[in-house]
């Protein structure tokens, strides 16, 4: 096992009325802070999902654990082979090499806070997504920054079956 030291030494502070935003409705991004800022600490951003709104398809991280903590509603979270229903408070944390996944529960809203950590620059990451979801760059494009971002996509059984 490796110790991440983290290498800042002034307090992130981020606003809301700051953060980026991704998207809009019904899934949007708030981008917080991420691996730079916080010297390789972690990277975070708040993701809210309405209606039912598919959040990430399947996927796991070689090197990161991914935590999610639930500010409000209801979401499901593929977590290896479960499929876990959390509510507000709840928290899940996913280690590397775990396949996850995330989603607003059908018919509900979903507001979660997300840490992955060790961090690894992401806020790159969500502007490909939103360039792929205006129809900038084909979804292949994502098969090609995998190891860049840490972001391994599969395929889950359980998940499907879940979301279908």
């Amino acid at each position: 096992m490796s110790l991440v030291v983290p290498e800042f030494n002034e307090s992130v502070i981020v606003r809301s009325a700051e953060a980026e935003v991704i998207g809009q409705a019904p899934t949007t991004v708030r981008l917080l802070a991420d691996s730079g800022s916080t010297g390789g600490a972690l990277s975070t951003q708040r993701v809210t999902l309405t209606d039912g709104a598919d959040g990430a398809r399947p996927h796991h991280h070689a090197n990161s654990a991914e935590l999610f903590y639930m500010l409000d509603g209801t979401a499901q979270l593929l977590s290896g082979e479960q499929v876990v229903t959390a509510e507000r408070g709840d928290l899940v944390i996913v280690p590397p090499g775990l396949a996850h996944a995330f989603a607003a529960a059908p018919g509900h809203n979903a507001d979660i806070l997300i840490v992955i950590t060790p961090g690894v620059e992401r806020f790159e990451y969500f502007r490909h997504l939103e360039r792929i979801a205006y129809g900038k760059v084909p979804p292949e494009s994502l098969a090609e920054v995998q190891e860049l971002y840490d972001t391994y996509f599969r395929t889950s059984t359980p998940w499907d079956r879940a979301r279908s």
